[in-house]
Formats: C-alpha cells, structure tokens, sequence
C-alpha cells in the first residue's frame, strides 16, 4: 500500500512558487518594486500603523534588513514613519497615496495571474489542494519546537 511520504512535493511546491514569482515580477516591473518591497507595502496597506519590528515578524525577514527596505519604500514615497504616541523612540508604519494607487494595480496582476495559474482547475479542487498544503504548512511548523537549531543558528 502507497504511503503519503513517499510521493515527493517539495520540488514541485518550490517550482511553482518560483514560476508564479517570475511572472509576477515580469508583469510588476513597471512599478520599480523588488519582490520584499512590494510584500512590506502590502502588509502596510492592510495593516497600517505597524512598527518595524512587527512588520519584520509578519514577513519573517530580520528586522535590519525590514529596515532597509522601508527606508527605499520612504525615499521613493510609497510609505512614511510617523512618531508612535506611546513610545518616543519608535515609528509607526503608513502607507502613502501613491501606495494604494500601486497595491491597486499589483492586485489586480496577482488577481490575473491566479486566474491564469489555475484555469482548467475548480473552485473546490483548489480550495481542497490549499487547505492540503496548508495542513503540511502546519505540520512544519511544529517541527519548529520540537527539532533543535542547526548548527551556527539561535
């Protein structure tokens, strides 16, 4: 009887992923947005206010490398730090005009596609293949506590 760890995933789950990255980003060039700015301006216009440090947690990246990519975000004038009331020392997140008028065109990119990605295939078929990868998502992550670090890592 056929096991589920012996059909293999991983490569074709990585495949898609960096196919639907390249097309994204061949239709997106126009903005003059990397793939991590886009993301963070994103997360911004759907969660506005954020601190740095919050947002560096929401797109497991490193808060250093956040910063960066809010800095280029800044000076191009897609998103602007504003004082948090509460804590003089720290920055809260919002996003510009300019962003939403962007985050408008890219979702209707992602929108397309999606809809190219997944023709020929059903609402449920995909909602059922989703909630599959999700539950493997899942799995993983509580590999997270249970398996030590590698080497070199915290």
């Amino acid at each position: 009887m056929a096991k589920t760890e012996e059909l293999s995933f991983g490569y074709l789950l990585n495949d898609v992923t960096l196919l639907f990255r390249k097309h994204f980003d061949r239709r997106a060039v126009k903005f003059g947005l990397t793939r991590a700015q886009w993301r963070a301006t994103k997360m911004l216009y759907y969660r506005e206010g954020m601190r740095q440090n919050e947002l560096a947690e929401a797109l497991e990246m490193e808060p250093i490398a956040v910063g960066r990519v809010i800095d280029r975000l800044q000076a191009a004038g897609f998103v602007e730090r504003r004082p948090d009331p509460k804590d003089r020392r720290a920055w809260r997140l919002y996003v510009t005009a300019q962003a939403h008028d962007v985050v408008d065109d890219m979702e209707r990119i992602a929108r397309g596609l999606r809809g190219e990605a997944t023709r020929g295939i059903e609402y449920d078929e995909l909602k059922q293949a989703l909630e599959v990868i999700g539950r493997i998502k899942e799995n993983l992550q509580a590999l997270e506590a249970t398996e030590p670090p590698l080497a070199g890592q915290p």
